[in-house]
C-alpha cells in the first residue's frame, strides 16, 4: 500500500497546472476527464468488484489528491492524503432503472466536474443489468490519471478481484518522487532552441471548416475511420521502413501533404501526445505524466513522398528530445496573443490510436470497452493512426515516441487512419473529403514514393486487359468507399457508397485513366464490373464529342439524339 503523506503539499507540474486552469475556465466541458466504461459478460461477483475498485482507488495517492491554488506563489498546488473515493452499486433491474435512465446515468457519471479541492479526482461505479452483463463505469480527472494510468488500475482491480484483498499488489511509487525538473539555464536553453525550430511557422492550420470555431462551439465529437487496402498499406509501411519512420511519423507525413494538395499552406505545426515515463520507475505509478508536443513539417513543390517521410521523420525525433520543455514556455514565445481557452500554437493533433486489449476479470469472465456516448473532441482535428495486427504480422508499432525500428508489414496488415472532430466544427461530407484526400496520398505514396506529393501521381495500365480495368476499378472503389469487401457485381450504394463518394469516385476514374467518364454513366452502370466497362476505348469513344464543340452545339447535340426517327 502506498503512504499517505499527511499535511504535505506538492507543486504541480507544468502540465498539471495548465489543466487545473483550464478545468476552472471551462467548467461545462468534459474534455479534461478520462471515463471508461467497461462490460463485463459472465458471472460476477458483484460485491467482490465493487471492494476491489475501492481497494485500489484508496491506494494510489494521485487519486486521493486535492487541488488548491497558493495565492502568493500563483502556484497550483496539492496534497495526497484526502478520503478516497466510494464505489457504488446498482442493481438496474431490481431498482427499476429503464434503459433512457441508465444512458443518462451513465453520461452523468462520465462527464459531471470534479470539484479538485474538496473531493477525490475519481469516481466509480458497478452497474448490474441482467444476470450476465456489468458495467463498470470508471472516471478520473486527467490531472492525475493518463493511459498507462488506467492499466495499472483496472490490473489491480483484476488481481484483487481473482485474489481477494490479500493479494500481493507491488508497492507504487508516489508521483511526486518521479517529477525532477531540469536545472533552470539547461531549461532555458532548451526553450531557446525549441523556440527557434519552431519560429515562424504558422500558429493556425487551414482546414476547411464548415463553421469557424468560436465560443459557442461544442465540444461533442465525431469519429469517422478509414481502412487501407492490404496492398496500399504493404506499400506505405515498405517505403516507410526504409526511410526509418514509425507508422505515426508515417501519419504525420500523410497528413501533411493531404492539406497541403488542398489548400495553400505547407508549413504545418501538428501536436502529439507525449506518454512523458521516459524514466523506468514511473512506468508503474498512477499518475499524470503525458505531455503535449508540437512539431514542424514543411514542404514545397519538389518534395517527394520519401523526403516527406524524411521530414517527418527528423520533425518527430527533434521534438521528442525537447520532451521535457514544456507547451506554455513555447507559447508564450511563439503565440503570445492565443485565447487561453483555446489549444496554443495548434488546432491539429497527430497520434496513435490506443486500442485497449479485453480485460480479463476472472475465468469466464471478460470485460470490453464500450463506446463512449456521447463523445468529445479536445482538438478541431485529430488524426489517430492504428496498424491493425490482427489480420497480419506488422512487427512492433510503437507509440508516438518510438524512433527505432518501425517494423516490417506482415501480409494482410491494414492501416486504418481515423479522424476525431467536433461535429460543429465539420459536416460529414467534409470529413469524408478529408478521409478520401489521406487515402488518395497513402495510395499514391505507396506506389510511386518518388514523385513530388504536391503532383498527384498517374498510374499507367494497359487498359486494354480486361483484368488491368477491373483491378484499377477496385482499387479506387476501395479507396473511395474505404474499404474491399465488395464483390464484382455489388452495386456501388449497396457496398457502402452514396452520392458524394460518386463524385469522388468519377473524379479519381478520370485521373488514373484519362478517360471522360461521366457521373451518369457510372451511376447507371452501378457495379464495378460495369465501371471497368466503361474504360474500354469504345464506351470512352461513344461518349465523348468533339472538344471544339462549344455549350450551346452539346445541347442542340443532345436533343436531335433524342428525335423520332
Amino acid at each position: 500500500m502506498s503512504a499517505v503523506r499527511d499535511h504535505t503539499w506538492y507543486h504541480a507540474t507544468p502540465a498539471q497546472q495548465g489543466i487545473w486552469i483550464l478545468d476552472r475556465i471551462e467548467r461545462l466541458r468534459p474534455t479534461y476527464l478520462i471515463p471508461s466504461v467497461i462490460e463485463f459478460t459472465g458471472p460476477v461477483d458483484h460485491a467482490a468488484l465493487v471492494d476491489s475498485v475501492e481497494r485500489v482507488l484508496a491506494r494510489h495517492p494521485a487519486l486521493r489528491s486535492r487541488f488548491r491554488l497558493n495565492t502568493t506563489s500563483l502556484r497550483v498546488e496539492y496534497r495526497t492524503d484526502g478520503e478516497p473515493a466510494e464505489v457504488g452499486l446498482i442493481d438496474a433491474r431490481a431498482e427499476g432503472w429503464t434503459e433512457d435512465e441508465l444512458a443518462r446515468l451513465v453520461e452523468a457519471l462520465c462527464y459531471t466536474p470534479f470539484e479538485l479541492d474538496d473531493e477525490p479526482p475519481a469516481r466509480a461505479e458497478v452497474i448490474k443489468l441482467d444476470g450476465g452483463t456489468t458495467l463498470l463505469v470508471l472516471t478520473v480527472h486527467h490531472i492525475v490519471f493518463d493511459a498507462t494510468s488506467r492499466r495499472i488500475v483496472l490490473d489491480e482491480v483484476g488481481a484483487l478481484y481473482r485474489d481477494g484483498p490479500d493479494a500481493p499488489l507491488p508497492d507504487r511509487p508516489h508521483p511526486a518522487d518521479l517529477l525532477v525538473a531540469p536545472p533552470a539555464a539547461d531549461l532555458a536553453e532548451r526553450i531557446a532552441d525549441a523556440v527557434e525550430r519552431l519560429r515562424g511557422a504558422p500558429t493556425t492550420v487551414d482546414l476547411p471548416y464548415d463553421r469557424a470555431p468560436d465560443d459557442e462551439l461544442s465540444m461533442l465529437g465525431s469519429l469517422r475511420g478509414a481502412d487501407l487496402d492490404a496492398a496500399t498499406t504493404e506499400g506505405v509501411l515498405r517505403a516507410s521502413a526504409e526511410e526509418g519512420c514509425t507508422p505515426f511519423m508515417t501519419g504525420v507525413a500523410l497528413l501533411a501533404g493531404a492539406l497541403a494538395r488542398r489548400g495553400a499552406q505547407r508549413d504545418f505545426l501538428f501536436s502529439v501526445v507525449w506518454p512523458g515515463r521516459d524514466d523506468p520507475a514511473s512506468a508503474e505509478a498512477v499518475g499524470m505524466f503525458m505531455t503535449t508536443l508540437v512539431l514542424r513539417v514543411a514542404l514545397d513543390a519538389s518534395t517527394t513522398w520519401r523526403d516527406l517521410l524524411g521530414v517527418a521523420r527528423t520533425a518527430c525525433l527533434e521534438t521528442f528530445v525537447d520532451a521535457d520543455v514544456p507547451l506554455d514556455a513555447l507559447a508564450s514565445e511563439l503565440d503570445p496573443d492565443r485565447d487561453v481557452g483555446r489549444l496554443p500554437m495548434t488546432p491539429v493533433l497527430v497520434n496513435l490510436a490506443e486500442v485497449p486489449a479485453p480485460i480479463r476479470l476472472a475465468p469466464g469472465v471478460t470485460g470490453r470497452y464500450r463506446p463512449l456516448e456521447p463523445q468529445y473532441s479536445k482538438w478541431d482535428l485529430a488524426l489517430f493512426v492504428h496498424v491493425d495486427e490482427s489480420v497480419g504480422d506488422t512487427g512492433s508499432a510503437g507509440d508516438a515516441g518510438s524512433a527505432g525500428n518501425p517494423g516490417s508489414p506482415g501480409p494482410g496488415a491494414r492501416l486504418r487512419l481515423s479522424l476525431d472532430h467536433p461535429t460543429d466544427l465539420f459536416t460529414e461530407s467534409t470529413v469524408d473529403a478529408l478521409l478520401a484526400a489521406l487515402r488518395r496520398c497513402a495510395h499514391d505514396l505507396a506506389r510511386s514514393p518518388e514523385e513530388a506529393v504536391l503532383e498527384p501521381a498517374r498510374e499507367t495500365r494497359d487498359l486494354t486487359d480486361p483484368a488491368a480495368r477491373l483491378d484499377l476499378v477496385r482499387s479506387v472503389w476501395a479507396e473511395v468507399l474505404g474499404h474491399d469487401t465488395f464483390g464484382d457485381d455489388t452495386s456501388f450504394f449497396d457496398a457502402g457508397g452514396d452520392s458524394l463518394r460518386l463524385v469522388v469516385l468519377v473524379e479519381r476514374l478520370r485521373e488514373l485513366s484519362g478517360r471522360a467518364v461521366r457521373t451518369a454513366d457510372l451511376f447507371r452502370a452501378g457495379t464495378a464490373r460495369g465501371h471497368a466497362e466503361l474504360l474500354t476505348d469504345e464506351a470512352a469513344a461513344s461518349t465523348q464529342r468533339p472538344a471544339r464543340a462549344g455549350g450551346r452545339d452539346r445541347l442542340l447535340g443532345a436533343v436531335r439524339d433524342r428525335r423520332p426517327s
